[in-house]
């Protein structure tokens, strides 16, 4: 789904493929979602990642949580980017693939604004596995969700990471023009007590991202906040893009 509609929004710029960790047949239900979106369903087909080994993509996107922990860097990634979209085949509702193409269509309008310069071709891989959705967390409260929004800092972390799929304190800092690493550290924290990032270590790194267990109506709150103000992160989103001396994450994979 991810492949169709960026070759529509985007194919005049980028060459666009797909591939899973883990492939199946191609679902009727996401063929029939892609239909009813008016996109072309032509030549669409369910590949391995192995199939693109040693091509050199200046994006690549994970689609979901377990293809991001499988392998954190693409060997010939220029830039990666790690989203997190819950598989339909496991999400309730009467339109489950529609709901998940909305998503994308939201999420790609997103990169093509962030992204799109003037190139001529650019090419892109999304990788997709099957993956069931994990459970969500019980002791969520939704007025530490919205509390935590309330910080100029907290809240465009928050949208930074929604875009990247996983950052560290010295990214955050100078995305934020921020010198303090202590106010930028008691921020994560406030988000990560309130259960809205988690992090992980890596060597000196610490990482933090969206909480995967967070509820779908907080991921898409977080989400839609994004994706229809851009342009407050502009500038931040830019300054990271200049960052010299970002943390190598080529020696991450699992």
């Amino acid at each position: 789904m991810a492949e169709a509609l960026l070759r529509h929004k985007g194919g005049d710029k980028y060459d666009v493929y797909s591939a899973g960790t883990q492939p199946d047949t191609v679902d009727p239900r996401a063929i029939n979602a892609l239909g009813k979106f008016g996109l072309d369903t032509n030549n669409l087909v369910s590949k391995n990642m192995n199939v693109f080994e040693g091509q050199v993509f200046d994006y690549v996107i994970t689609l979901c949580d377990k293809a991001n922990n499988e392998c954190r860097s693409y060997p010939n990634a220029v830039k990666q980017l790690a989203w997190d979209f819950p598989d339909p085949k496991e999400r309730s509702g009467s339109n489950p693939f529609s709901t998940t193409l909305n998503e994308l269509n939201n999420r790609l309008s997103m990169f093509l604004l962030v992204e799109d310069k003037d190139v001529n071709i650019t090419c892109c891989v999304t990788e997709n596995s099957i993956d069931v959705e994990s459970d969500q967390l019980d002791d969520f409260e939704p007025i530490s969700f919205y509390k935590s929004l309330t910080d100029d800092i907290r809240l465009k972390t928050l949208m930074l990471t929604h875009y990247h799929g996983e950052l560290c304190v010295c990214e955050l800092m100078e995305a934020l023009e921020e010198n303090s690493r202590p106010k930028v550290s008691r921020n994560l924290a406030v988000l990560k007590k309130a259960k809205v990032i988690t992090d992980r270590k890596h060597g000196q790194w610490v990482f933090y991202r969206i909480n995967p267990d967070l509820p779908l109506w907080a991921k898409s709150v977080i989400a839609q906040t994004t994706e229809n103000n851009i342009p407050m992160i502009s500038n931040e989103l830019q300054r990271l893009a200049n960052m010299q001396n970002r943390p190598d994450r080529a020696s991450f994979c699992k």
